[in-house]
């Protein structure tokens, strides 16, 4: 025992990392399994690239998992399962958008009503089943630019696992350490220039987990609704407020764009190296606010929030004028 702690319990994220290192590995260099993301007009990068790290990943959480005590309910097993399945046919067939999304739709609600329909009304349902299903596509969104979405995958979870560590569930911390110790190892391929990327196997049901593990923390009185909202704030602000703006011009908010914040930055100059470096700053401080004032009284939880909505809204607004004139200049030097 270390600490209070099971052997298994404490080396499962080491175990996760290993394995997510291994596998990872093997698909950049072996040739039996390798996936191809090729550039196109939406794409920010310039040459192939496999795009089946999310398989490596996935697969070392599951298999840490499996060293824990902690019961997920059956349910996020088979969610899990179905999304990764479904996403791996996505990466190598491209399946039609209607039937990836009624997926994704049918599993927030098969989620959202075997987690809270005994004990809530419908109402709630409805909403945590919509929430489920938008995190689930918002971070497939945002998994546009190296390294972006394996830091995001890092911090937030790691911030859930220190979350439910203060809070006396480690069984559940260590489920959450387990994702960022895989994220962690996935990391080391994608950062700037990435040599893989982890395609919708990956960033589909880590977004899934995202929201279904934001939901279980919350039902087990680990932390507030809001904190998960908060710690993913810097993917959920950029994919909500980009696809609200597209929506209001008319355009088909499902496809392939390169108009989010993320992409936008990396565009003009700034680069995918620095663009995920600034994210993670970002991610850092809203995480360990988030954390930190879990503990607090109301009125401190309610001014942070609110305080990061006004950061997000003057950062955008920054961004969006200087963009403006950006296209601007450019548009005037080509007449």
């Amino acid at each position: 025992m270390i600490a209070g702690l099971s052997f298994p319990l404490v080396t499962a994220p080491l175990f996760s990392f290993a394995v997510t290192l291994a596998l990872v590995w093997w698909l950049i260099k072996g040739n039996t399994f390798k996936i191809l993301d090729h550039p196109n007009s939406r794409s920010l990068h310039t040459k192939p690239v496999p795009r089946t790290g999310g398989v490596g990943l996935m697969l070392g959480v599951l298999v840490s998992w499996a060293l824990l005590p902690a019961v997920l309910p059956l349910p996020v097993w088979l969610g899990v399962g179905l999304l990764i399945a479904v996403s791996l046919a996505d990466d190598v067939f491209t399946l039609p958008v209607w039937q990836r999304l009624l997926t994704h739709g049918a599993t927030a609600v098969w989620l959202s009503a075997t987690l809270l329909s005994a004990t809530h009304g419908w109402m709630l349902v409805i909403v945590i089943a919509f929430a489920i299903a938008w995190m689930t596509n918002l971070y497939n969104f945002m998994d546009g630019s190296d390294g972006l979405a394996g830091g995001m995958t890092l911090i937030g979870f790691s911030c859930y696992g220190l979350a439910a560590w203060l809070a006396g569930d480690e069984a559940f911390a260590m489920l959450n350490f387990c994702i960022a110790a895989a994220a962690a190892a996935f990391l080391l391929f994608n950062f700037h220039p990435a040599r893989i990327f982890m395609g919708d196997t990956g960033s589909i049901p880590l977004g899934f987990l995202a929201a279904v593990f934001g939901v279980i923390g919350w039902i087990n009185g680990l932390w507030p609704l809001w904190l998960p909202l908060l710690v993913f704030s810097p993917f959920i602000a950029d994919a909500t407020a980009t696809l609200a703006k597209r929506s209001l011009r008319g355009e088909k908010i499902w496809q392939a764009h390169r108009e989010h914040y993320y992409q936008r930055l990396v565009r003009s100059g700034f680069g995918h190296r620095n663009t995920a470096l600034l994210g993670y700053l970002l991610m850092l401080a809203a995480g360990a606010s988030a954390v930190w004032t879990a503990k607090q009284d109301t009125m401190t939880q309610l001014g942070t929030s609110v305080a990061w909505s006004g950061v997000y809204l003057v950062m955008m607004f920054v961004f969006d004028r200087y963009w403006e004139r950006r296209c601007g200049d450019r548009q005037d030097a080509s007449t």
